[in-house]
């Protein structure tokens, strides 16, 4: 009996050690019921959802303190009618939301996002990672809809729910925005305000609202570091080989005959050294018609072969004497 009039005494309901990982605390009570004379306060940075016999009744956004054996809250007034004698048969749940901003909630994508390259046309896989804060807006809805019963829900639970639909959206954004793998890293700012445009109706309909959303880095995987590299390799070979006067076929094709030369264990070195020497000098023959009043030029491109590694010390010797002889 002594811990019947016990539960009816009055009391204080307040979130005292509210802590900035939480997003939302159920008030313990053994019977959920309201005390005589109980009252409740809201602190700044919180409110309060009233939860009555399994249903969000109300809910409290702002700060202050709420008598609820006196106030005139619609609510509290009518629960008040319905209490009989000292104990009341109808339950009340109270939780508890935090209603301050939730900052640098840092996000990443858990498995690359696959894409096709608009302007290279291979495939993409792109890490991406950043942070995004966000705050509570609807609690009724976030209540019904994902925290539900639950005595407690983190911030770290909400991230790990909207990390996926940042991944889901960016993967679309760069699909459709027709950014090149060249482009990525000068166009986050753009690509980031397009995200939080985008990204805005999945938080309302959550019941959160996001107040920022940046992309802080991107990474590629390693297939396509490798495609980005051979790209890289090439474009260097083609600008030297024009440096040189030649095209890139003409410079594969030099480098194919002068690896296959120095191959001791390939066809006779003899031989693939005479074809080398043949197919060289017909490309620079070639070239020689088109500049024979420059031999200062056929001279220059010839040491840009030299300095490339596609032809040796010797090669280069001999042709730049028979250049000199012919002067």
């Amino acid at each position: 009996m002594s811990n019947f009039f016990k539960r009816q005494l009055a009391s204080v309901i307040e979130w005292t050690n509210q802590q900035s990982n939480t997003l939302l605390f159920k008030y313990p009570s053994d019977n959920d019921e309201i005390k005589n004379a109980s009252k409740l306060i809201v602190g700044p940075g919180q409110g309060v959802i009233l939860v009555y016999e399994g249903t969000v009744t109300d809910t409290l956004p702002q700060s202050g303190i709420y008598n609820l054996d006196t106030d005139n809250h619609p609510f509290i007034t009518t629960l008040l009618k319905l209490r009989t004698a000292f104990e009341s048969e109808h339950k009340l749940k109270i939780y508890f939301f935090r209603t301050s901003e939730n900052t640098d909630q840092n996000w990443g994508t858990a498995t690359p996002i696959k894409y096709v390259d608009p302007v290279y046309k291979f495939p993409v896989a792109l890490g991406a990672n950043g942070n995004f804060s966000f705050h509570l807006s609807d609690p009724a809805r976030f209540f019904t809809n994902i925290s539900g019963l639950s005595n407690l829900y983190t911030t770290a639970q909400a991230r790990a729910l909207l990390q996926s639909r940042i991944s889901q959206l960016m993967a679309a954004q760069l699909a459709t925005g027709q950014f090149s793998y060249q482009q990525i890293d000068a166009q986050l700012n753009p690509i980031s305000n397009t995200l939080r445009e985008a990204l805005q109706p999945e938080f309302e309909n959550l019941g959160l609202t996001l107040s920022d959303f940046r992309i802080n880095g991107t990474v590629f995987d390693k297939a396509t570091q490798d495609r980005i590299n051979s790209i890289a390799d090439i474009t260097a070979e083609s600008q030297a080989a024009a440096a040189g006067g030649l095209n890139y076929v003409e410079l594969e094709k030099l480098k194919a005959l002068r690896d296959a030369a120095r191959n001791p264990n390939g066809l006779a070195a003899t031989g693939i050294s005479l074809g080398a020497g043949m197919a060289l000098g017909k490309i620079f023959a070639d070239h020689q018609e088109q500049e024979a009043n420059d031999p200062v030029a056929r001279l220059q491109k010839l040491k840009q072969l030299l300095n490339e590694g596609i032809i040796t010390q010797e090669e280069f010797d001999a042709k730049k004497k028979e250049w000199l002889d012919k002067l």
